[in-house]
């Protein structure tokens, strides 16, 4: 029979469900003690229950005294079983069932890619020597892409790359996956007035095939200076101390002529082969023999392009250069094949 509700007997149901809760020394006597007070069943739900057999006022008063007891009771039953908890973990220390002297498991960082790094490093040598870093779209016009620089639909140049065209339909702009970063150059010039000097880095693509050397898809810079006076002499002197800011000075350079339409006279860049490391090997799959492998090729900006820029030709000279990150971080890394780069193969990653 449950006893009739009144102030006096929501203080004498406080007191016995303290005294029952501070007594219960583990999980299953908490669980016990919650059914039996604020269970279905329990002593406060069934005084709840009965307060509809008192008048109005009554109801109120030990209505909102069994509701305070409700809340405060559960609270309790929360900090007695954090109170339960701390006590066994103290027990376990106390043990040596834990051993808190031991060193947690590591959990290992990652890093930037290996072509990543070799790319900040590239800008952050080139910033020094005053250049902008800029960038431009990977999906580009066959007119800024090859047309604006001297290398028309006929002209046998094209045959240095094979591209991935896009379909955009009958009548648009021809679209391709840019092969190259130069297209920049243009870009950059038609917005901007001398003096310019920039880096350009960026994703380019080719359709062809891979080996120790080739990858479809590659990183490059792109290097432009156009101002008054730029000469020859200038682009050697920043190719040079760029290749000593990245492979030191035990690292021999050479540069030889070589052909690109965009730039008259047009230069290679070649550092010595890292594989051979001597006299240059038949079966080197690097250098195949030569003893050399190209990072860079430059030249000064044909008078062309600087004319249809809207400069005046007779007064603004330029250099050009556009290197091949990946080359640079195979000599850097002394890595043999460019492949390795985008294998996804953890092994070779977690070396860098």
């Amino acid at each position: 029979m449950v006893a009739t509700p009144s102030p006096q007997r929501v203080s004498e149901l406080e007191r016995e469900a303290r005294a029952a809760l501070a007594a219960s020394a583990d999980e299953a006597a908490l669980e016990r003690w919650r059914t039996a007070t604020l269970g279905r069943s329990g002593t406060l739900t069934q005084l709840l229950r009965s307060l509809g057999t008192l008048d109005a006022t009554a109801r109120r008063e030990v209505g909102a005294a069994a509701n305070t007891l409700k809340n405060a009771l559960e609270a309790a039953l929360e900090a007695r079983r954090e109170q339960l908890r701390a006590a066994a973990l103290a027990a376990d220390v106390h043990a040596g069932t834990l051993d808190v002297t031991l060193p947690g498991r590591p959990r290992r960082r990652g890093a930037l890619h290996p072509v990543t790094q070799t790319l900040r490093e590239i800008l952050a040598a080139f910033t020094r020597m005053g250049f902008d870093t800029v960038e431009g779209p990977e999906v580009e016009l066959d007119e800024y892409n090859f047309e604006r620089l001297r290398i028309p639909a006929d002209h046998p140049a094209r045959d240095m790359w094979d591209t991935f065209w896009l379909d955009e339909g009958e009548g648009a702009a021809r679209l391709l996956l840019r092969t190259h970063t130069s297209p920049m150059q243009i870009r950059y010039m038609d917005a901007h007035q001398p003096p310019i000097r920039i880096a350009v880095p960026g994703r380019c693509y080719r359709y062809e095939a891979t080996d120790a050397t080739h990858e479809w898809m590659m990183q490059q810079v792109e290097l432009l200076v156009v101002d008054e006076g730029v000469s020859m002499a200038d682009l050697k002197g920043t190719l040079q101390e760029f290749a000593r800011a990245l492979f030191g000075p035990e690292r021999r350079v050479m540069m030889r002529n070589s052909y690109f339409p965009f730039v008259e006279p047009g230069v290679e860049l070649a550092v010595d082969c890292f594989v051979c490391d001597g006299p240059p090997r038949p079966d080197c799959s690097v250098c195949r023999g030569s003893g050399w492998i190209e990072i860079m090729g430059a030249g000064m900006v044909h008078p062309e392009m600087i004319a249809r820029a809207g400069y005046d030709a007779q007064r603004y000279t330029g250099f050009a250069a556009g290197m091949g990150v990946e080359r640079i971080a195979m000599l850097k890394y002394g890595v043999d094949d460019i492949r390795h780069f985008y294998a996804n193969d953890l092994r070779f990653l977690r070396q860098f």
